[in-house]
């Protein structure tokens, strides 16, 4: 009887830690969590969501959104993000996983500093190295000054806008302070490309219903 009586206050001693355990970590930690991430970054905190000229959720800043369709060609009208091993899919975020020295990923890099110096019209040395080589994780949005800046006439062209205007739209996009140097200056062309489709609204023909 002693035996059963310490086994049952051991078990009853064990399911009060459970419950306890499960209300404080299981919920309380997680709701506190929650309200303070609210609180003071609630932008953060749900998504980095970017809103459309209409002020609807169009997109993460977090995550680049790719313009090309099912042949891979990339929709002219747009700031073109980073190369992706995974077709910018968030589901299977990935890089290639090819070695510096790896016959597949020169291959990949020649052919995508062809593409990229056809797309815009210039020559091939002037590429820079991130318009040919994707992200770790294939999702990145942010792109370098440099390239962003190689892709203006282009997309200044398509959309019917002065250079000013989107160069404008480029710098106000370009990260800097303490952001910068700490690492690197950047264009986020997810938001960037939504800035220029706000721009651009006016100026686009009327749709038939």
């Amino acid at each position: 009887m002693n035996a059963l009586t310490g086994y049952l206050r051991q078990a009853g001693t064990a399911l009060r830690f459970l419950l306890f355990a499960t209300l404080a970590l299981g919920v309380a930690y997680p709701l506190a969590v929650f309200g303070i991430a609210q609180l003071i970054a609630p932008y953060q905190a749900n998504g980095s969501i970017i809103k459309d000229a209409a002020g609807d959720p169009a997109a993460s800043a977090l995550i680049a959104q790719s313009s090309a369709n099912d042949a891979g060609a990339q929709d002219p009208r747009w700031f073109h993000p980073r190369p992706s091993a995974v077709k910018w899919d968030p589901a299977s975020s990935s890089a290639t996983n090819f070695g510096p020295n790896d016959p597949k990923l020169l291959e990949a890099v020649a052919a995508n500093r062809a593409a990229v110096a056809a797309a815009e019209g210039v020559d091939a040395a002037a590429v820079p190295a991130d318009a040919v080589t994707a992200s770790g994780s294939g999702l990145d949005p942010d792109i370098s000054p440099e390239y962003a800046k190689l892709q203006l006439a282009r997309v200044t062209a398509a959309n019917g806008l002065s250079t000013d205007a989107v160069a404008s739209l480029v710098e106000q996009h370009t990260s800097g302070g303490l952001v910068a140097f700490l690492g690197q200056p950047s264009v986020n062309v997810t938001a960037l490309n939504l800035a220029v489709a706000a721009a651009a609204l006016p100026s686009q023909p009327a749709q038939s219903k």
